[in-house]
């Protein structure tokens, strides 16, 4: 992973492959932001001038390369664009930062040290600098163990790939006080929680022949070892004897079996416990009710709730957070044969409900639905479940925003604002109550299926009739923003991009600091 350093020397001073200023859009032309002073100097004060020669407009996410000057050590400025300047007195928001250090770094993927010299007047703005550029270095190494060894045997060629493609090798926050304890833990923080978000990542990225449901679980295992979490997979005998039909009926059809991964990481001084659950479907085709060609290519980042909800555990206990945290990834892999559930079949389900089947392509619900009752018997203060859950949750939203559902008004407020807190998209949405007819069943107690129109929140309606009275409960639907299979964007790379990580992250360390209920 791109290291992180704090700098004590100027931008000017400082050794690095290029030097990142931000330039932003004043009114009569391209400025100059805050923290590129010394670069400004170095070319006589006209530096937004050059800028704007150049084509420069200080858009947001406008890349502009040039020759450095006489008397700033690095070779290359690169400016980036933060958008309109702010008002005086104003700050950047986090946001415009942490997306503009992203597009830098992705910039100067395949260099060796990019000095960042944007405005970073506090440790907020520091935050948002390190988590962009460590976030956008980001690029998917196919022989980082994560999910399996996808690297050629060419050993030259691989060479070649890391230099010219690599991510950008360490990161310099010029600005920074490095002595201060404030600085030393955004490193710190930033650090461990790319780490884990990239770790989701590279799992979502992993091909599905790699990354089965047991191949999943060691993983978990692996990490909960080197961490010191308590990890426990019950496989399909274990799944079998539990009763945990929804679970077994979508991976009954595959030839690699389920899996059910309880990671769990415990403060002694803890308040508050929260349950996490995750969609862990690691490769979805539909089933019998097949996905069309054009629909299933990229269903290897079904498991993207289950990678988002393990991160999240890994991260708390690498930050000590003082919170109990309990992770639960429900693992099937979807597929269609002569031992696949049919539609029209009825799953008895853990806890004792039944569900007739009526599509099996929407198994979500049904692994999630077995794992919010177990995650429930434990009696944590809530429970979030986080999935790649409904085709119209993106239809809805698009593809940058989550959906939050929740049965507890206060905490679908405080699951949208804490999204916010950290720059990840999402809005609140309803489970109206004359929609909870649509999934009732004549031969079942319930049915995975509703009324069309407004899919996503039927399935939000569903997995809430597994959550045990008196619990708060959210259900994150991050079918949008899970795999971007466009260009990158910010810090947002093609692929897996980890969504939901930081929200959990950041709803634990609330919890952890008693703002949760």
């Amino acid at each position: 992973m791109t290291a992180l350093t704090l700098s004590t020397s100027s931008a000017a001073a400082l050794r690095a492959d290029a030097v990142v200023v931000g330039v932003a859009k004043g009114p009569k032309g391209p400025v100059v932001a805050v923290g590129a002073e010394a670069v400004d100097k170095a070319f006589g004060g006209k530096l937004a001038a050059v800028l704007e020669t150049l084509g420069a407009t200080g858009a947001e996410g406008e890349v502009t390369k040039l020759p450095a000057a006489s008397g700033l050590k690095a070779p290359v400025v690169l400016a980036v664009g933060l958008g309109e300047a702010p008002a005086k007195g104003d700050g950047y928001d986090a946001e415009t930062l942490r997306r503009a250090a992203g597009t830098a770094a992705r910039a100067l993927s395949g260099s060796k040290k990019g000095a960042f010299a944007l405005p970073i007047e506090d440790p907020a703005a520091a935050t948002a600098v390190a988590e962009g550029a460590l976030l956008g270095a980001y690029a998917y190494d196919k022989s980082n163990g994560n999910g399996g060894n996808t690297k050629s045997k060419d050993k030259d060629k691989d060479k070649k790939d890391k230099k010219d493609n690599g991510p950008l090798a360490e990161v310099a926050l010029v600005g920074g006080k490095p002595r201060d304890k404030a600085y030393k833990a955004v490193v710190e923080r930033a650090t461990a929680l790319v780490a884990e978000v990239n770790r989701a990542r590279d799992l979502i990225n992993a091909p599905s022949n790699l990354l089965n449901p047991a191949a999943f679980a060691a993983e978990a295992v692996a990490a909960a070892k080197e961490h010191g979490l308590k990890a426990e997979v019950l496989d399909e005998k274990a799944l079998k004897k539990g009763g945990y039909g929804g679970i077994l009926g979508v991976g009954q059809g595959s030839e690699a079996p389920p899996r059910l991964v309880r990671i769990a990481y415990t403060h002694p001084k803890a308040g508050k416990t929260l349950a996490l659950v995750g969609k862990g479907i690691t490769y979805d085709s539909g089933g019998i009710s097949l996905k069309p060609p054009g629909h299933n290519e990229t269903m290897k980042c079904d498991m993207s709730g289950a990678a988002a909800v393990f991160a999240a555990v890994v991260t708390a206990a690498r930050l000590g957070l003082r919170v109990n945290l309990t992770g639960w990834l429900a693992l099937a892999e979807n597929m269609p044969s002569g031992s696949a559930t049919r539609p029209g079949d009825v799953l008895s389900m853990y806890g004792g409900k039944t569900v007739e089947v009526l599509n099996t392509d929407a198994e979500g619900r049904l692994v999630l639905a077995d794992a919010i009752t177990r995650a429930g018997e434990e009696k944590p203060d809530a429970i979030v479940d986080v999935a790649t859950l409904t085709g119209a949750m993106v239809l809805a939203l698009g593809n940058r925003t989550f959906g939050i559902m929740t049965n507890d008004e206060a905490f679908r407020a405080t699951l949208h604002e804490v999204a916010g807190e950290v720059g990840e998209e999402s809005w609140p949405m309803p489970l109206p109550d004359h929609l909870r007819k649509g999934i009732d069943s004549p031969v079942a107690d319930l049915a995975n299926m509703g009324e069309r129109m407004g899919g996503g929140l039927v399935a939000g309606i569903f997995l809430k009739e597994f959550v045990a009275d008196g619990i708060t409960w959210g259900h994150l639907d991050i079918a949008g923003p899970a795999f971007n299979d466009s260009g990158p964007f910010g810090y947002t790379p093609k692929g897996g991009t980890g969504a939901a990580v930081r929200t959990l992250v950041r709803l634990a360390e609330r919890t952890a600091d008693g703002d949760l209920g």
